[in-house]
């Protein structure tokens, strides 16, 4: 820094406002600088300025699975919305879904000079039905019932689910059918609760919950299944993966979609409106839930109190050529 204000003729305390983007510098001063800090190959230390300013700008994330599209979405919205904000990431992924690996999780994050916590949750926790973390780092919650204690943000899955019922409700189908993820997912949770009450308000019982575990051959298998029977014309997947499956099905067994089964899918994956007939699915705004979560943490992080509660991000049902109405 002393070379550097020696080049520029300047003061080493001009050359630090320089370095952290303070305003209180002339233009030409600045450019100066800049110029000098260029010539001399001059870097700030981070590692320094993360010292002395208690600041360390990384954010720390914690999350089961990299396998599932929407944890690979919710990361990626993640780290976009930190390198907006000048926060580099630090991800430590977790294959055993307990409260006993969270917590080690984030104590190694707290040791790792972290400013802040995301935590995305696709599985229950198998332990403990609500999470409690050692105090300190502020912490947001993504796809999780994490009880009072933590800001929780997530898809309105729900609302998704609810949508897609009624929609195929709304096409004349009499009863919907519906293959869910695994149960120890929250989502997957969510989403079969949703669509057993709007099948009870329509006065429908609802048929036996199946089973899938998010991949399109668990989809194919149920949807073997289901394409067997007469009585089917409405199949909701609880993600597109399964749905692809289910049409690979369907179309083995020649039955024809939408013309005698209907298919609603939930995420739409970029490829959705590329399978064939292109998939009518539950659109994820998966950019809206890490721009919120990172929102909320970085409110918590500045010494202010973020959002607490659960905020739930809306979905949209996007109609394509899957769904069509009841067969006579």
């Amino acid at each position: 820094m002393a070379d550097v204000a020696h080049h520029a003729g300047v003061s080493s305390q001009t050359v630090s406002r320089v370095s952290n983007g303070l305003s209180n510098v002339d233009e030409s001063t600045r450019q100066r600088v800049l110029d000098s800090m260029q010539t001399l190959g001059y870097r700030p230390n981070g590692a320094a300025r993360a010292l002395k300013s208690g600041r360390f700008n990384t954010i720390g994330v914690i999350m089961f699975t990299l396998g599932t599209l929407g944890n690979m979405r919710t990361l990626d919205a993640i780290a976009t919305e930190a390198a907006k904000a000048d926060y580099s990431l630090t991800l430590i992924p977790l294959p055993d879904p307990t409260l006993g690996a969270v917590s080690g999780a984030y104590r190694r994050l707290s040791d790792q000079a972290v400013d802040g916590v995301v935590i995305v949750f696709e599985a229950a926790l198998l332990d403990k039905g609500d999470i409690t973390l050692p105090p300190g780092l502020p912490v947001v919650v993504i796809d999780s019932n994490s009880g009072s204690g933590y800001p929780v943000v997530d898809t309105d899955q729900a609302e998704g689910a609810r949508k897609a019922t009624e929609y195929l409700l709304s096409l004349g189908h009499r009863q919907v059918f519906h293959i869910a993820g695994p149960p120890t997912s929250f989502s997957a949770v969510h989403r079969i609760e949703a669509w057993q009450a709007t099948l009870l308000e329509a006065g429908i019982t609802p048929p036996p919950v199946l089973h899938g575990d998010w991949t399109t051959e668990s989809g194919y298998r149920r949807g073997l299944e289901l394409g067997r029977r007469d009585d089917v014309t409405a199949i909701f997947a609880a993600n597109d993966q399964m749905a692809l499956g289910v049409l690979r099905a369907l179309h083995e067994l020649g039955r024809d979609v939408p013309g005698e089964v209907s298919v609603v899918g939930f995420d739409d994956m970029e490829e959705a409106h590329s399978f064939w007939p292109p998939l009518t699915t539950v659109r994820q705004n998966f950019a809206d839930v890490g721009r919120v979560a990172m929102a909320n943490l970085l409110t918590q992080i500045s010494g202010e109190r973020g959002v607490a509660g659960t905020t739930t991000v809306s979905t949209e049902l996007v109609v394509r050529d899957s769904t069509g109405p009841a067969p006579r």
